[in-house]
């Protein structure tokens, strides 16, 4: 009997290693690591990861697999032991690591079935199996396990005749559509033609069409070829000269657009002097991390597509990582005019069937190309030749829930496996990856031009503290507000960001300062106009807004701050003739309004685009000659190390959106602290005098990269016993680790409270602590047995949000 390990659907310490079940006999041959299975877990079914299969288990008594749920492995090898590396890493249970590896549908309730291939004749199976699948059928799952040819079909399936799909109920259904195919050839047709009544002419339209084109056509299509109605095509069905049959299509988020073919351009020197050492690693099959730094507008884009195209010759596939805020359809228009339908696409704005679909295409290797947000680092590819993360710098890379890992960490985890190159670029990159670079772990490659060595725009930074003493109280400054009149005149078009990130508008009494706060956690509620309500963005609570103030009964309750809505008012008031469009979460949430209006805007049907952190990356447009930053400064204040860092890269990032082309550009900060100098130095675009002051920060206080960090987060609901049970793990850390080691704590979190539960934090800062993980699994351990009471620990390592 063969034994497989399975790693259980049960988040918990105690079954986060693997099982052991017996195979049953009809499956020994065709189990493999990296298929999913149901299993008996005390009175439960639930579903596992094979891991491995092997020979014999010190276990005596073994329960066997209740059922496969794949016919092939749903992880590779790769992956297999790539799930093993981020347990250890992030600290997370196996079975987290594995399912982030997945699409939303495969996690979901599933109904599975067995069909033909794709294009594959009833002829090639087995004459067993041919009666089973003829008409097109599809067979349950329950069906197959009962009829006891699972090893026969999963040996077709293995040949590629058969395939498993999920019909997800309720999530994912497979897309089908009618199409219609000639029973006969040709000269038959013709003689059917000749029997028919003198009055059917459509039908013998429709039965010539088939004369001339012999290959199935999609009902819809034909209609409209030959101009007739759904009951001719059903006629003919009738007559048993046609045949109708339903086919699966993938769901293509692209379907009503042409995608135009562009070729390479030619690289300019910069371009070839740092392409030449990416291709040289490729050509070598050597892993080599490289941190491609480039000014917007150098060209950054086009050195990651010929270097991809360098890949899919040699046979090799590629994996693109784009932030989710810059997946614009002008980014996957540049990869999917250059190759076509080779490229895969994965982000947040398809529905579930169409990730499902996307997933799917690059597990059957019909794809090269993955474009994606952060998780399409784990695209099921077994060819891996180059992985590009483009804006590397960006904060949504790292997931913040379990398995808390960070793309960027994967990626080149990943390309060790498969000895190749990671290239990650960026015009502001992280401290940690150009501090790496200048130690020479990642080799630097540098664009210090513009494409058409068109000068980076001037920037110019006004003091809003001067505005208001000079009697404005308008949120755009004079010099602002007389550059967008200029610009209106000149019909070019501007674009105006809004800071809003650590900034919300909040509802506040202007006699006594009382501020409305969310009763269930310590952070005050965010105002919105959209049905005058105020929510708490933490646990989703809603009120509507009091009229009089409820500490000291004054009418003036008013809302502070500024939402887009605000601006975009104003903007009406002062430039009544301005054409704006708005992006924000509330005009972008519906599914291809995104695309929708950068395409309005493009067309110039606005003269200024409005909106917050998603205008300010990856926007290309020639007629932009005026960027005007409302806010610099709202995230400079957070509770977070970062924050310069952070505000430096959005003010460079967007002041880069400007003057791309033809037309000069002009870029206006508005600031009520100039002085700072992330504000100070974003104005002369200058990364790497700002890298230098940065990193004199970054060592006084013991910061990365300088420093590695571990925020490790205690939860109650009451205050102290979250206070004391913090405690003593800092007391239990500070005995284990080193006194190099400093660690800050216990302190309430920057929000204290959150859906009724206090949170305590301890932040470990250190260099080389070999001993760390076990000690922090030894308290995630500890604190699991506790969980029954209450009491929550989570473990963030190397975090971007201390909040």
């Amino acid at each position: 009997m063969k034994i497989a390990s399975v790693i259980v659907d049960v988040p918990a310490k105690q079954t986060d290693k693997p099982f052991d079940y017996l195979i049953p006999e009809d499956w020994t041959e065709t189990m493999q690591p990296g298929m999913r299975v149901i299993v008996p877990f005390g009175p439960r079914k639930i579903q596992g990861f094979v891991t491995e299969i092997k020979d014999k288990s010190e276990f005596k008594q073994l329960k066997e697999i209740i059922a496969p749920m794949d016919l092939e492995p749903v992880l590779n090898k790769e992956l297999l032991h790539l799930g093993e590396w981020l347990t250890e890493t992030s600290l997370c249970f196996k079975i987290f690591a594995y399912q982030a590896m997945l699409p939303a549908a495969l996690k979901a309730k599933y109904e599975k079935k067995v069909r033909l291939a794709p294009g594959k004749e009833v002829a090639v199976l087995p004459s067993s199996l041919q009666a089973i699948f003829a008409d097109n059928k599809k067979l349950e799952w329950e069906e197959v396990l009962k009829s006891g040819l699972v090893p026969l079909l999963q040996r077709e399936a293995a040949k590629g005749h058969l395939e498993v799909v999920y019909e997800v109920k309720e999530r994912v259904k497979k897309k089908q559509v009618k199409v219609i195919r000639p029973l006969f050839p040709p000269a038959e047709i013709k003689a059917e033609m000749e029997r028919l009544p003198a009055n059917a002419e459509k039908q013998r339209q429709v039965l010539d069409y088939f004369i001339e084109h012999q290959d199935p056509v999609e009902q819809k299509q034909l209609l409209t070829i030959v101009q007739t109605s759904p009951s001719t095509v059903k006629a003919l069905v009738e007559k048993g000269l046609l045949s109708e049959d339903e086919m699966e299509v993938y769901r293509d988020p692209f379907e009503n657009r042409v995608f135009e073919h562009t070729a390479p351009l030619p690289l300019t020197k910069a371009q070839t002097a740092a392409i030449s050492p990416i291709l040289k690693a490729i050509e070598a099959k050597r892993h080599e991390v490289f941190l491609l730094y480039g000014v917007t507008g150098s060209g950054k884009t086009e050195i990651y597509l010929q270097a991809i195209q360098d890949v899919i010759d040699k046979g090799k596939e590629a994996i693109v990582l784009v932030p989710e805020i810059s997946l614009t359809p002008q980014m996957v228009n540049r990869f999917k005019g250059r190759f076509g339908d080779l490229v895969a696409v994965m982000h947040s704005g398809l529905s579930a069937g169409e990730k499902y679909d996307e997933w799917r295409k690059i597990q059957r290797k019909e794809v090269k190309v993955v474009v994606g947000a952060r998780s399409a680092i784990f695209a099921p590819f077994e060819n891996i030749g180059i992985i590009i993360i483009d804006e590397e710098h960006e904060t949504s890379y790292k997931q913040e829930d379990m398995p808390r890992y960070h793309a960027r960490d994967v990626a080149i985890e990943r390309a060790k496996v498969y000895s190749c190159p990671v290239v990650l670029g960026s015009a502001t990159p992280s401290l940690e990856s150009f501090a790496r670079a200048q130690k020479k772990v990642y080799h630097l490659l540098t664009l210090s031009n513009r494409m058409n060595n068109k000068p980076l725009p001037p920037v110019e930074i006004i003091d809003m503290r001067e505005e208001l003493r000079a009697e404005n109280r308008s949120m755009f400054s004079r010099k602002l507000f007389s550059k967008l009149k200029d610009r209106l005149e000149k019909k070019q078009q501007s674009v105006l960001l809004l800071n809003k990130r650590g900034h919300s508008s909040f509802v506040m009494c202007r006699d006594c300062g009382y501020v409305v706060n969310c009763p269930n956690c310590d952070i005050s509620l965010t105002y919105h106009r959209a049905g005058n309500r105020m929510k708490c963005h933490y646990c989703g609570y809603e009120s509507n807004i009091p009229n009089v103030c409820p500490e000291c009964s004054s009418e003036y309750i008013r809302y502070f701050g500024t939402g887009t809505q605000k601006v975009e008012e104003e903007l009406g008031k002062i430039l009544p003739e301005a054409r704006v469009i708005r992006m924000d979460v509330d005009t972008t949430g519906r599914k291809g309004s995104h695309e929708k209006l950068l395409k309005d805007f493009r067309d110039g049907k606005a003269d200024i685009l409005l909106g917050t952190q998603m205008i300010a990356k990856g926007l290309d447009f020639p007629n932009i000659t005026l960027v005007g930053v409302l806010s610099a400064d709202t995230m400079l204040h957070l509770p977070d190390f970062r924050s310069s860092e952070k505000t430096f890269q959005l003010l460079t990032q967007v002041s880069g959106r400007a003057g791309r082309h033809q037309l000069p550009g002009e870029v206006v900060i508005q600031t009520y602290t100039p002085e700072h100098y992330s504000i100070e130095l974003a104005g002369m675009q200058n990364y790497d005098y700002f890298y230098q002051r940065e990193m004199m920060m970054r060592k006084i206080h013991h910061y990365p990269p300088f420093y590695y960090l571990v925020l490790v987060t205690v939860t109650h609901e009451q205050l102290m016993k979250a206070v004391a049970e913090t405690e003593k793990i800092v007391n239990y850390l500070r005995s284990q680790v080193s006194n190099q080691a400093v660690i800050l704590g216990p302190a309430a979190s920057p929000i204290p409270r959150i859906n009724n539960r206090y949170r305590y934090q301890c932040l470990i800062k250190y260099k080389r602590e070999p001993n760390l993980t076990n000690v922090l699994k030894k308290i995630l351990d500890q604190y699991q047995k506790e969980a029954r009471n209450g009491l929550q620990v989570s473990i963030d390592v190397n975090p971007f949000i201390l909040m």
